[in-house]
């Protein structure tokens, strides 16, 4: 049996700085992650670091950012953000720093719940963990759902909240989407006759524009590359399937049939500006990192097991697409030799065999709150007057899928292969108010949700970013130490002395 004042589970970015944070306040605090790295994507790959507008940015996360500059010994903001291993070193100083005790490897399993507190938690390790206050800081929102608050998963209906952008989007032109007239059946490259669909193609049907199907933004892995002598060459992994690139080969027959192949680098999305002569692969375009074939539609309830199969789908996604851009006959001649330039690097993953130990869970469960952040507020730059972070990113949704359609042209329709529910549009600076990172009272009165906190889809898609978790973070370690230290019900501690506490700590709540 652990026992805490304060258990924070998840050590992403927003798990660390809570803990931190907290622990700064006095606080006992145990952080539980069900991995065995501390980080998230923040030392996962993701070193390409989106911010916004810079003006939001503080307290523990302006922290980091200057903690990045002093390692490198250079000016604030020189490099997007750190190496992975980098980011990592920086975190666990954090915790070593401030004495929070760390558990790895251990799952939420269970939750005892009694009198709408969380009395324990049971770990997959063994581990019992006792606490007046829970932050969950997991991406995935597991303590909260074992916790059985309410939550959200996917796109809704555009009735739901009346947003503009929400449900299933038109098929439009784009840069991330696909081209034309390329066939998803596997037998017949004109799309007349229909036949089993390639692989990497989503084969439900379409829901109507603007209906609310469930779908989340495609994950994928953040991949760190380098070009330094010692790289690895991207290697051909046991299981490769030749068959399940076919869609990748007619992508590039077409792209040079219309004199449109990009260098080597766009199709990976490659951000050249880390350290180390490394860089971070993103999702960019219709064939990419992301994974679009609609697995991670059941990511966010599925158990442990199919979990682990989704992980691993993604996995080997991202390790067979660098072999197929940089080796298949298939693929352009500059683009193959462009991508072996590249490896993996050396000194990152080294026991995960170089590749990210971090899922790109790009949107998961949402807590269901008294307030709802949705695309009204952020487009209308609202700050409540709870206020615990301010956001400004823009609202970004990630692919959600890869589907096929039939197009009815003269004299008989044609099926063709399309993607779906990309979209960025500018906000305004925002506010982020502490009443979205708490359950109803009738639900739960000691827990804190620091990432999957309640919004909707659309308005997930702009605070989703790692900085902008280390900032709700850092206001959930702050009111968890509160209500801890007076016995208050989550909701109903000081909402303006969290606010001074807040702002001596650096945050920004008002620009």
């Amino acid at each position: 049996m652990i026992d805490a004042d304060i258990v924070v589970y998840g050590a992403t970015a927003a798990g660390v700085c809570a803990a931190v944070a907290a622990a700064r306040e006095g606080a006992r605090v145990v952080i539980v992650e069900p991995g065995r790295h501390i980080g998230g994507m923040s030392s996962g790959g993701l070193g390409y670091t989106d911010i916004g507008d810079l003006r939001v940015l503080g307290g523990m996360a302006s922290e980091f950012r200057a903690a990045v500059a002093e390692h490198y010994g250079v000016p604030l903001g020189h490099y997007a953000g750190p190496e992975p291993h980098v980011a990592e070193a920086i975190f666990h100083r954090w915790l070593d720093d401030s004495r929070v005790s760390v558990v790895l490897n251990a799952a939420v399993r269970a939750v005892e719940m009694r009198d709408r507190r969380i009395a324990s938690g049971t770990f997959t390790d063994g581990s019992v963990v006792t606490a007046d206050v829970f932050v969950d800081a997991s991406y995935e929102g597991d303590l909260m759902a074992a916790a059985g608050v309410s939550y959200a998963v996917g796109r809704e209906d555009r009735t739901l909240h009346g947003e503009m952008f929400a449900g299933r989007r038109e098929i439009v032109p784009g840069r991330h989407s696909m081209p034309p007239w390329i066939s998803p059946f596997r037998d017949d490259e004109s799309g007349r006759t229909a036949g089993a669909l390639l692989p990497q193609i989503k084969p439900e049907p379409l829901a109507e524009v603007g209906s609310g199907d469930g779908g989340v933004m495609s994950y994928g892995y953040r991949v760190c590359l380098s070009r330094a002598a010692d790289r690895i060459p991207f290697r051909r992994r046991e299981g490769y399937d030749e068959a399940h690139w076919e869609l990748g080969r007619r992508i590039f027959a077409d792209a040079e049939r219309c004199g449109d192949v990009h260098p080597a680098g766009r199709y990976v999305g490659l951000e050249p500006n880390l350290p180390g002569s490394k860089a971070d692969g993103n999702s960019l375009g219709p064939f990419s990192l992301s994974v679009l074939d609609g697995s991670a539609w059941e990511y966010p309830d599925a158990d442990a097991a199919r979990r682990e199969e989704i992980r691993l789908h993604h996995l080997h996604h991202a390790e067979d697409l660098l072999w197929f851009l940089s080796n298949d006959p298939a693929v352009p001649a500059s683009v193959r030799r462009g991508m072996q330039e590249w490896g993996l690097p050396s000194d990152e993953f080294t026991d995960t065999d170089h590749l990210p130990h971090q899922l790109y869970v790009r949107e998961a469960r949402r807590i269901i709150s008294d307030t709802i952040l949705t695309e009204h507020d952020l487009r209308a730059g609202t700050v409540p007057d709870d206020v615990v972070a301010l956001g400004s990113y823009h609202l970004d949704i990630r692919e959600v899928q890869r589907a096929w359609r039939w197009v009815y042209e003269h004299p008989d329709p044609i099926a063709m292969v399309v993607t779906e529910g990309y979209l960025s549009v500018p906000v305004p600076i925002y506010g982020i108010g502490y009443r979205s990172l708490t359950p109803r009272r009738e639900q739960c009165e000691n827990l804190i949700v620091a990432v999957c906190v309640s919004a909707s889809h659309v308005a997930f898609s702009s605070l989703r970013m790692e900085p902008q978790y280390q900032m709700l973070g850092q206001a959930a370690g702050l009111a968890a130490a509160s209500a801890a230290r007076t016995g208050q019900r989550v909701q109903d501690i000081g909402i303006s002395a969290l606010q001074d506490r807040l702002h001596d700590a650096g945050a920004v709540l008002k620009v």
